[in-house]
């Protein structure tokens, strides 16, 4: 068993290194070199507002992980690429096939270095793969209002932390380090934001998302469907977003304003109530995967089946108000 320390020490070493980190980032002497993200037919601001917040969520955890008695360097490795291929988009702008590229090559090497040597099948390991490109840029199509990005770090990884105490401690301490780190970047990034995460966070999030979901499964700490609940919020609006566009023959791979919490502030509702909003449903989604992983079979099935309609009744919803709504010419967040 780990001591109190070691279980506490690097979550309260991430907390305090992102936001220190923030504070610095946001002096008026050093706010200058960040990229700035300026208002465009696409956006929900109607400021320039700095990005590349998620550098100090990045710092923080490979600080707070290096505490651990084992860090776990492959995937450190493998998530510093992607922030830094992610900053560089951020500054300059990459063509979609580099990134995506440089997403795929990370994906695979998450899976080969956690499957066992007799499961390495090739089928397996794109199907995996895949799984975690699509989760990586599903966080990533996800962070386009203020709060929600990080917000969800919080509350999903809790979850993934809460869920792994009891049967892999030093596992869970890796997942509350990335809570943590999330947490200390969230009161600049809560509505009205100060800063913006910038993809340099949200693909290295998304990631993480998807690799500790899928180490969680590969260690028997949950089922692969306690990943995707625990992250439902995100992964379903996605989802279905991307799918209604490709049926309709657009550019699915461009920025737009068609996601359901996008649609709530197009309509009306401000930044700060649809974030609280979604933190209720990313804190009624993460309890309720907790609560199914100690109960029996049928009551796991329950719970999916439950979250299936309130996910599709929510949605619904949202396209009839839709339907009888006329976006105004000028809109305002």
């Amino acid at each position: 068993m780990m001591t109190s320390t070691a279980v506490l020490l690097p979550p309260a070493t991430a907390l305090v290194l992102s936001f220190g980190v923030l504070l610095f980032l946001l002096r008026p002497g050093t706010v200058r070199y960040l990229a700035m993200d300026h208002p465009n037919q696409r956006s929900l601001h109607s400021q320039p507002v700095p990005r590349g917040g998620g550098v100090a969520i990045i710092l923080a955890l490979f600080g707070a992980w290096g505490l651990l008695l084992q860090p776990p360097l492959t995937l450190m490795l493998l998530a510093g690429v992607l922030a830094g291929i992610s900053y560089t988009d951020d500054w300059k702008g990459l063509p979609v096939a580099a990134r995506l590229a440089v997403h795929g090559l990370a994906a695979v090497a998450l899976v080969r270095s956690e499957l066992p040597e007799q499961n390495l099948d090739f089928w397996l390991i794109i199907g995996l793969a895949g799984y975690v490109i699509w989760m990586t840029n599903a966080y990533n199509f996800m962070d386009g209002a203020d709060g929600l990005a990080g917000g969800m770090a919080v509350f999903g990884f809790s979850a993934y932390g809460l869920a792994a105490c009891a049967a892999a401690e030093s596992f869970a301490t890796m997942c509350f380090v990335v809570a943590a780190a999330a947490a200390g970047f969230l009161p600049f990034n809560f509505p009205p934001a100060k800063i913006f995460m910038g993809d340099v966070g949200s693909i290295p999030l998304g990631f993480l998302a998807a690799a500790l979901g899928f180490m969680g499964w590969q260690q028997q700490v949950w089922p692969l469907w306690f990943p995707l609940l625990v992250f439902s919020p995100f992964l379903v609006d996605a989802s279905v977003t991307l799918l209604r566009r490709v049926m309709r023959g657009e550019r699915f791979w461009q920025a737009h304003r068609e996601h359901y919490y996008q649609r709530l502030i197009r309509m009306g509702w401000n930044h700060r109530r649809t974030a609280l909003s979604e933190y209720l449903l990313m804190a009624a989604a993460s309890a309720s995967a907790v609560h199914g992983l100690r109960s029996s079979t049928e009551i796991q099935i329950s719970i999916l089946v439950i979250w299936f309609g309130i996910f599709a009744g929510t949605m619904l919803a949202i396209d009839h108000a839709w339907k009888r709504f006329i976006p105004p010419a000028v809109e305002h967040p």
